[in-house]
């Protein structure tokens, strides 16, 4: 027998080895890869085809364009300024939930009287129902029945108009989303801070470093992988961010609080443009995937 007779006998054995060995392995992941197939991808692709076709409606004939409908998209003066207040909107409601929330986890990490009690509630905006929670802040926001404008009036302040112009529809969106999805990152933080070492803060407090030096130069160093992936977490889910904006001001008024999702929906449902709308978010996919990319080129987590 050669010697490349053995080896190849020697290479199928351990092929039959390794397959007998991860076959659990495949058999287990098979249901979700067919799952992700075809509730994430299948959908993906298919949303991209039509951006390439005029569509009037879903059950219409459809007539290839080619990059007819991208062209259109971005030469509408509505699509920039959408895509402005996507970036606004998603960057002041990222800012203030990831500044608040990592003040509340520090604070919730400290040793006090019923700090069970308080974690727990710190927890209350996140498990309630988003459109729930922005049906209820409508309301309370209301210009004339809302309780915010009523306990103004007692106090002698000056009701406001939460929802009459784009920059207090603007603050009234991001002051909904801040308060619904901060308890988030204080979750992420707390954990964080609870896998971390005391020895550190010890050490740094017997040098006499004081809290804001501790903070600063061992904590934030210490769960900056954790802080990465919250914000870009967050500035994804905000950028995509459709139902609180919807049920609060449906983009309104002029256009102060429409983003991109909110304008393709509208180009496809309601001015039944599917094409259009179609474009708009394989724009808006395109256009984090490069944010996503290049964030992480800069910020890498494993260091």
């Amino acid at each position: 027998m050669t010697a490349v007779t053995i080896s190849r006998k020697y290479k199928k054995s351990h092929g039959f080895t390794l397959l007998r060995e991860y076959f659990p392995f495949f058999i287990l992941i098979t249901p979700g890869i067919l799952l992700a197939f075809v509730f994430i991808f299948v959908p993906v692709f298919y949303a991209l085809a039509l951006s390439f076709f005029k569509l009037d409606t879903i059950t219409t004939p459809m007539k290839f364009v080619g990059l007819q409908n991208y062209i259109k998209i971005l030469s509408q003066e509505i699509f920039w300024n959408d895509f402005l207040n996507g970036l606004l909107y998603a960057g002041l409601s990222v800012f203030f939930q990831v500044v608040i929330g990592v003040l509340i986890a520090l604070v919730l990490d400290r040793r006090f009287k019923f700090r069970s009690l308080f974690r727990a509630a710190s927890i209350v905006p996140y498990v309630i129902p988003t459109v729930v929670a922005a049906f209820t802040w409508r309301w309370m926001l209301d210009e004339h029945i809302g309780i915010v404008n009523e306990i103004f009036k007692i106090l002698g302040w000056t009701p406001i108009t939460w929802f009459e112009t784009r920059f207090s529809s603007m603050f009234s969106s991001v002051l909904v989303s801040v308060w619904i999805w901060t308890p988030f990152v204080t979750l992420s933080f707390l954990a964080g801070l609870q896998n971390m070492p005391n020895e550190l803060h010890e050490a740094a407090r017997v040098d006499g470093a004081n809290a804001l030096q501790r903070f600063f130069l061992i904590t934030l160093p210490f769960l900056k992988p954790i802080l990465i992936i919250i914000i870009l977490l967050r500035s994804i889910w905000m950028f995509n961010k459709f139902d609180i904006i919807w049920v609060l001001t449906q983009g309104g008024p002029l256009y102060g609080t429409e983003h991109l999702p909110i304008l393709s929906y509208k180009k496809a449902f309601i001015m039944f443009e599917v094409g259009e709308g179609a474009a708009i978010s394989a724009i808006n996919f395109f256009v984090l995937m490069i944010i996503m990319y290049f964030y992480l080129k800069r910020f890498k987590i494993d260091e």
